[in-house]
């Protein structure tokens, strides 16, 4: 298995370029630009802050003088923000809603969290990074109520929109954006080609097809099957709108299988597995989940290569919903899975 680091969003400012404005900048002119946003009046803004009107008048003069704009006018029912004040009282609410939110997590963390966390995530992602994530977690958290949603990464963009979930392990598919998401990559390994352990394939018997011998005829170990070969045998395949399946067809006909290829489609690990079980098909799975099922004498990996790239596995959420406390917690447990496997 090999995997990327977690990755910073790709826009990245000047760590500096705002400093001296944020260093003049006081919590209490926040919280008289949050007041005044709400109250529309300096008296009452004054009031609920428990400062007199002059203090409030000094506060305001300041936080202007500081970004260099007028930010309230004065009229006859109380004041109006103008443009800019507009945008000062949106951020200076952001940052007071930010800070509640963070107390509310150190709260909980201090506490112990508990409540329920829901993650979806694609099969693939289970055995190398859900999992032991996962473990991590409720090492440290175990009074929190874990669901898992598996399912593909289309369906699962939908239940995140639905806040069916919180995060996802999976990856963005056409018609989702990264304006609307935070993704980050967290794994990326090989796809590899499985069959169950008792497939003729395995067996060395230079059998390709159903009753197709070797050119050479001799009854010695069969060479490695190329895909014109494997197109022969029945496939299990994600269906369509996956990463895997539109991907697998451009592979075949890159390879120059034309003939149609008897396909089942899921999205079930536990249907995949079982089918392969149960007769001679044969699967694309990623070089983990393989390895899993290989380990648990269940499917063994063909000595194929497979010309099949898809995109990495990201851990994505949504820009505009706040997370729970045990949602964070669970982000970095992932992230932090992701970081010791690509170090090991």
């Amino acid at each position: 298995m090999t995997s990327r680091p977690p990755r910073a969003p790709a826009t990245r400012r000047k760590p500096l370029a705002d400093a001296p404005a944020l260093m003049r900048l006081r919590t209490r002119q926040l919280l008289l630009a949050a007041a005044l946003g709400r109250e529309r009046h300096l008296g009452r803004a004054a009031a609920e802050l428990g400062i007199s009107q002059p203090a409030a008048t000094r506060l305001l003069q300041e936080l202007e003088e500081t970004l260099g704009a007028r930010l309230f006018e004065r009229n006859a029912r109380g004041m109006t923000a103008t443009a800019a004040g507009e945008v000062l009282v949106r951020y200076a609410r952001q940052v007071l809603n930010d800070f509640g939110a963070t107390r509310r997590e150190l709260a909980a963390l201090a506490a112990g969290l508990h409540g329920t966390l829901r993650v979806g995530s694609v099969p693939s992602a289970l055995p190398p990074l859900l999992a032991p994530a996962l473990a991590r977690f409720k090492a440290e958290h175990a009074r929190v109520a874990v669901a898992i949603e598996v399912a593909t990464s289309d369906v699962m963009l939908l239940q995140l929109a639905r806040g069916e979930v919180e995060l996802m392990l999976g990856r963005l598919v056409e018609g989702h954006h990264d304006d609307e998401h935070e993704a980050v990559p967290v794994l990326d390994e090989p796809q590899v080609a499985v069959a169950r352990v008792g497939h003729p394939l395995h067996a060395g018997q230079g059998v390709f097809g159903h009753g197709h011998a070797t050119a050479s005829g001799n009854t010695g170990r069969a060479p490695a099957p190329t895909l014109r070969d494997l197109a022969r045998w029945p496939w299990v395949v994600q269906p369509p709108g996956s990463p895997q399946a539109g991907r697998f067809m451009a592979m075949m006909r890159e390879a120059g299988v034309h003939r149609r290829i008897d396909i089942v489609e899921t999205a079930s690990t536990v249907a995949t597995t079982a089918l392969l079980e149960a007769s001679d098909m044969l699967a694309v799975m990623p070089a983990s989940l393989a390895a899993h099922y290989a380990s648990l004498g269940v499917l063994r990996t063909l000595p194929v290569t497979l010309p099949l790239r898809v995109p990495d596995i990201q851990l994505v959420w949504r820009r505009s919903r706040e997370f729970s406390a045990p949602a964070a917690a669970f982000r970095d447990a992932v992230l932090a899975q992701a970081e010791a496997a690509r170090g090991g």
